[in-house]
């Protein structure tokens, strides 16, 4: 078996190769592991799994950032609309700045990923890097995929929103293996499909278990606190014209009806489509901050995708936890 350590460190070699912090490096070493889906290991902690960078990203977040009343928090599990609710949010909050959305407006020509940082792999995934955020003019609108036990204290203890969306379990397995396979290394080879689906299905995967994600989520959203509001994305692509005006409200910043009469509700998911946003320069050519290529973010934008790929076991076994695990709470896809 392959020594894990130095023998003058309690740290494992393979973490060696991470750009991380001397107290992230250590408290990896204490925690549950197994194998990653991109990186070599992925690590439990606070009941979900990270990559080694990603949970730097967390715990650097958890430590520093300071929640605004004002802040807006996109929330979601990996491959479940990520990309469209930032985009929808971002056009939402700045179309009074951005008046004319057909001609200089920043989605045209920046990917939305890049306008709606994501916190744990964006903002504070590099080591001893924390943002000054305080030149940022409210409402400020982050994105994270962290769980609601992983959030930082100042956003539990704030009145700041936080918008969730999730997708069905089938649907964001699916795309969460494309995805991976695109950022994958040619020496690791494309992830087998049962072998992903195997690990999906017990919750090991980054930013996993699926169901308690949304549980946690879909939990708070019942409060009443109007804190969290819980959508899904199979019912936002059903009617995207009352999900954006709901948005809008739950945002305090509703539609009036001299915008609506002028259309800028429409223009605002055109402009967010899945069309749209996927044909542009910047989309097709371009490359994130953290090298991730922009293209990688637009596959098919569809519901329903899983019964292309997944067998007739394997949509039995995905139901057959989803119902265990959400019915008796009231959720269901």
């Amino acid at each position: 078996m392959e020594k894990l350590c130095d023998e003058n460190t309690l740290v494992p070699k393979y973490l060696q190769e991470y750009d991380l912090g001397e107290e992230c490096k250590e408290l990896l070493a204490t925690l549950p592991l197994e194998k990653g889906w991109i990186t070599t290991h992925l690590h439990q902690y606070q009941g979900f799994w990270f990559a080694p960078k990603s949970l730097q990203g967390a715990l650097s977040c958890q430590k520093h950032f300071q929640a605004l009343d004002t802040d807006i928090l996109l929330v979601t599990c990996p491959k479940s609309g990520t990309t469209w609710l930032k985009a929808l949010t971002f056009a939402l909050i700045n179309r009074n700045k951005y008046p004319n959305i057909h001609n200089n407006h920043p989605l045209l020509t920046t990917n939305p990923h890049d306008l709606v940082p994501f916190w744990e792999i964006g903002l504070y995934y590099n080591k001893d890097c924390v943002p000054n955020l305080k030149t940022l003019s409210p409402p400020r609108i982050f994105s994270t995929h962290l769980s609601y036990e992983s959030l930082p204290k100042s956003v539990k203890d704030s009145t700041c929103k936080v918008v969730y969306l999730c997708r069905d379990p089938k649907d964001a397995f699916v795309s969460y293996w494309h995805f991976i396979n695109k950022l994958r290394s040619k020496q690791s080879g494309k992830l087998p499909l049962q072998e992903a689906f195997e690990s999906f299905c017990r919750g090991v995967n980054p930013f996993g278990p699926f169901w308690e994600h949304v549980l946690g989520y879909w939990k708070k959203s019942l409060e009443g606190s109007n804190k969290v509001m819980f959508l899904k994305y199979e019912e936002m692509k059903m009617k995207p014209y009352f999900y954006l005006k709901e948005i809008a409200k739950f945002l305090q910043c509703p539609f009036s009806k001299e915008e609506e009469s002028k259309g800028v509700v429409d223009d605002i998911l055109n402009l967010c489509s899945f069309e749209k946003l996927s044909n542009l320069e910047v989309n097709k050519t371009g490359k994130m901050s953290y090298d991730i290529e922009n293209k990688s973010f637009f596959r098919l934008g569809q519901v329903g995708d899983w019964k292309n790929l997944l067998t007739t076991e394997m949509i039995e076994h995905i139901n057959t936890i989803t119902e265990k695990k959400l019915a008796k709470h009231g959720l269901s896809f």
